[in-house]
């Protein structure tokens, strides 16, 4: 038979357990699955079926970045939308505060103070800075820095810069 002090033992622990990894999600780390086609090949997409979202890459997304919004050029970051904050968004950092970035359809255009321009790997499917301009680094939720799942796919996502955007 249950006893009184162990469920209430059990409530203890268990709303112990669940406020120590609220923490650690809102301060420390996050996982998030990747949805669209914006980041690939860098990142494959969950196609909806019975095993939910156990299909497609999950990643880490660490928050340190965050304490002075610590990125550098090539970083992929998670991000709300500027237009809908209800979504969130998994981009690559192309420029920072006070670069200036050359645009096909602009000559150069330079990144206010507070924010970042942002672009996916795959430009064909990726809305982003190209469509809604700099984004307030407000926004930003953390960095990401590890595939973990898949298993076969575990390990570190790579930093890297497109050449010729940038202009000093």
């Amino acid at each position: 038979m249950v006893t009184a002090s162990f469920l209430w033992n059990l409530t203890k622990k268990t709303v112990t357990g669940g406020l120590i990894g609220l923490t650690i999600s809102d301060r420390y780390a996050s996982v998030a699955s990747v949805q669209g086609l914006s980041m690939h090949p860098t990142f494959n997409p969950g196609t909806p079926s019975f095993l939910g979202s156990l299909t497609g890459d999950h990643v880490l997304v660490e928050k340190f970045s965050l304490e002075k919004y610590k990125f550098s050029h090539g970083d992929v970051i998670i991000f709300r939308a500027p237009s809908n904050h209800r979504e969130k968004h998994i981009k690559r950092i192309i420029a920072l505060p006070g670069d200036w970035i050359r645009i096909p359809s602009y000559d150069a255009l330079k990144i206010p103070e507070g924010h970042c321009w942002v672009e996916g790997d795959n430009s064909a499917s990726s809305l982003d800075s190209r469509s809604y301009g700099p984004i307030p680094l407000g926004l930003v939720e953390g960095r990401v820095t590890h595939i973990i799942w898949p298993p076969q796919r575990f390990g570190e996502v790579e930093r890297r810069i497109p050449q010729g955007r940038l202009s000093s």
